[in-house]
């Protein structure tokens, strides 16, 4: 861009390098980072046939803005199509997904807010580590790239030995909403239990330095977890139990290599799941096979059993996520089939046959979700099933149209899952299914590509982020846009009916210079994270599921070294955990420091004064 910006307000910092913070490598500064200047990392993945709907006039490419009169919602099928089996065509999705609100344009040309001008954080998890993460997973199918499903940790309500016993995205945050409670479908009513403390001003707790890791290497260190006495952190070949007001170490459990996934859930009893690459690295078997699957006592750090499985007698399987449903820890591979264990004692309770059909992956929590993959490569064909954990048997099975190469589910309880259509593969998920408790489709939600801000990970089944599903809704934040102020961007959550696909009236406005997004389901509120302007702290927030009330229930310190801090993680793709006042955020990927002087870090914590 030949000419500079317009000088921002009084009082206000430069902009760094044109409009908004450096793009690469990520911005230092606090605040979301802005959209990349082409297509998203990554191959781009042929629809096989899936249904296109027109696009009248075509699609810009992400980041442009739009001509001035283009239709503000997503196209539809046109007659005689309605596709996925949906009946009917639904009317036409609204700008940033609320009824009635006008489209605003942004991407290049476009003012973007002003921020602090921070050293650049190659090293820090984003957009970034996405294409080098591709890369590995493509070509050893052992580091995913940033993780999804933050992990969080809440009591559960449930009993009983084949009832679910575990907390989490997959319990209580995303996957079925209900935190235990009987909420209904109408919102409101039983509240969460997140309550507002009495400051809600918070402090730093700790920081978790980074690693030393070989430069040009990317190692994982995924996985989080939080009970009421320890924050528990993958670190290198190792998970660390740490105090969660003071960072303290309060135990160590070493492990075979680096982690490759990590349980979203915790039992009711501090029971976690961590899969473990069976060796060190080295120059000459750099990518060890993710194999180990351990059980751990996140309050005492204390290893329940580790097992391998090794389908037919040959080698070992490789498994890339790990979910827990009441007492059955389920592995997912993609490749090998799968296994489940017993919780208790790591006994395999079934291992799905491998041939012309596989278990890619499952989402635990309150039901067991797995999603399978029939046909030769070229031809496959998906399906999501419901499955009996303790046996594995097939409740029910809801077979997806030919074309469709990816499902990723984002609720277990009800059955949520989303795909991406057609060319579409960095957008989260353009396409949402709703379905009930036989299986059966209930209704398909489009979500337009490059209007929603929801993410959800390559190769993985339940790895999406801010997205949530409770009050039979969907909750998705909107893509920021134009605000009231100069300079400013502003984003709203909204919500989707999942009985009628439906935009309703919720409506969550992040403010001036914020961005919003969910973090989880807390009962029938929604718990969501606000990063903050380049002057202010970022928050955390309780939206009521009934009258959309926002109520703050912590905000950071508006410092420059913390707002640095909170950017290097980039809250939208870190490991974010919120419970009793506490916000803790974690990288799942670390590299080599862009420089020697630079401090990196795994984890920060945040506690209410």
């Amino acid at each position: 861009m030949s000419q500079p910006p317009p000088p921002p307000p009084p009082g206000q910092p430069p902009q760094g390098g044109g409009f908004g913070a450096p793009q690469d490598p990520p911005p230092g500064g606090f605040g979301p980072p802005t959209p990349p200047s082409g297509p998203p990392a990554g191959p781009p993945q042929p629809g096989y046939g899936y249904p296109q709907a027109p696009q009248t006039p075509p699609q810009q490419p992400y980041g442009y803005p739009q001509a001035p009169g283009a239709p503000q919602g997503a196209p539809q099928p046109p007659a005689g199509q309605p596709g996925y089996g949906y009946p009917g065509q639904q009317p036409p999705q609204q700008g940033y997904g609320y009824p009635g609100q006008p489209q605003q344009p942004y991407g290049y040309g476009y003012p973007q807010p002003p921020t602090m001008p921070m050293q650049p954080r190659p090293s820090q998890g984003g957009r970034k580590f996405n294409a080098q993460a591709a890369i590995i997973v493509s070509a050893v199918v052992v580091i995913a790239l940033i993780v999804g499903g933050g992990v969080w940790y809440a009591s559960s309500s449930s009993s009983g030995k084949d009832k679910d016993t575990s907390a989490g995205p997959g319990g209580t945050e995303g996957k079925d909403g209900t935190d235990g409670t009987d909420g209904g479908d109408d919102g409101g009513g039983g509240g969460g239990s997140e309550k507002v403390p009495a400051n809600t001003g918070a402090k730093v707790l700790f920081q978790l330095p980074a690693p030393e890791v070989p430069k040009k290497d990317v190692w994982s260190v995924e996985g989080s977890w939080l009970t009421d006495k320890v924050y528990a952190k993958a670190g290198v070949r190792k998970v660390v139990g740490h105090d969660p007001d003071t960072g303290k170490e309060s135990w160590s459990l070493p492990l075979t290599g680096l982690t490759c996934a990590g349980s979203p859930e915790v039992t009711k009893d501090g029971v976690a799941v961590v899969v473990a690459e069976d060796a060190p690295r080295t120059k000459a078997d750099p990518y060890p096979k993710c194999s180990e699957v351990t059980a751990f006592d996140v309050n005492t750090g204390k290893a329940l059993w580790t097992k391998s499985v090794a389908p037919g007698g040959g080698e070992k399987a490789a498994f890339k996520e790990v979910s827990i449903t009441g007492t059955t820890v389920a592995a997912g591979s993609g490749l090998d089939g799968g296994a489940a264990f017993d919780i208790g004692n790591g006994k395999v309770l079934w291992q799905p046959k491998v041939g012309t059909c596989e278990d890619v992956g499952y989402a635990g929590g309150e039901q067991l979700v797995a999603v399978r993959k029939c046909g030769d490569y070229g031809n496959e064909k998906y399906e999501v099933q419901q499955l009996d954990p303790k046996t594995g048997t097939v409740k029910w099975s809801y077979k997806l149209p030919a074309g469709i190469d990816n499902a990723k589910v984002i609720s277990t309880k009800p059955v949520v899952f989303g795909v991406d259509s057609g060319e579409i593969t960095a957008s989260g998920a353009t396409d949402i299914f709703s379905l009930d408790d036989s299986g059966k489709l209930r209704t398909k939600i489009t979500l337009a590509d490059g209007k929603y801000e929801h993410d959800c990970g390559v190769n993985k089944i339940h790895n999406c982020r801010s997205i949530a599903v409770g009050n039979d809704k969907l909750y998705v934040p909107t893509k920021q846009h134009e605000g009231s102020e100069q300079y400013s961007r502003v984003n709203e959550i909204v919500s989707f009916s999942l009985a009628t696909g439906k935009p309703t009236s919720d409506r969550a406005d992040a403010g001036d210079g914020y961005e919003i997004f969910p973090i989880r389901m807390d009962g029938t509120d929604v718990l969501a994270y606000k990063s903050g302007p380049y002057d202010k702290g970022s928050q955390v927030v309780s939206i009521d599921g009934g009258t959309f009330k926002e109520t703050k229930l912590l905000e950071t310190p508006a410092t420059d070294q913390v707002r640095s801090a909170i950017s290097g993680m980039v809250p939208k793709t870190s490991e974010m955990l919120y419970t009793a006042g506490r916000l803790f955020m974690g990288e799942d990927l670390v590299s080599a420091p862009y420089s020697e002087d630079e401090k990196d870090y795994t984890a920060i914590g945040f506690g209410a004064e």
